[in-house]
């Protein structure tokens, strides 16, 4: 059984899931430690499928075999988070 936080995931929209994945990754780079912490908000196929789509774009890069972390040379900085998401992110 999942334990939701107060905002609905299921309504997020694919952007969001992104940001909140790069978020998540800011705070946790090992994988493990960010799947656990994102298996109560996010579905594991939306959470693999972030982070493949994320790398393939090069906003996140692989560095080692677990670890993740935000291409921020690539990119830039991290964009603004919205407030919808940040309460998810707080909470993580």
């Amino acid at each position: 059984m999942k334990v939701r936080t107060s905002q609905h995931v299921e309504n997020l929209s694919s952007n969001d899931k992104l940001l909140l994945l790069q978020y998540a990754i800011n705070k946790y780079e090992a994988e493990d430690a960010l799947i656990d912490k994102l298996r109560n908000i996010l579905d594991q196929k939306d959470i693999d499928r972030g982070i493949d789509t994320l790398i393939g774009t090069q906003k996140v890069r692989r560095i080692g075999s677990d670890i993740l972390q935000n291409n921020i040379s690539h990119t830039g900085e991290l964009p603004e988070l919205p407030l919808h998401l940040k309460q998810i992110v707080d909470s993580l």
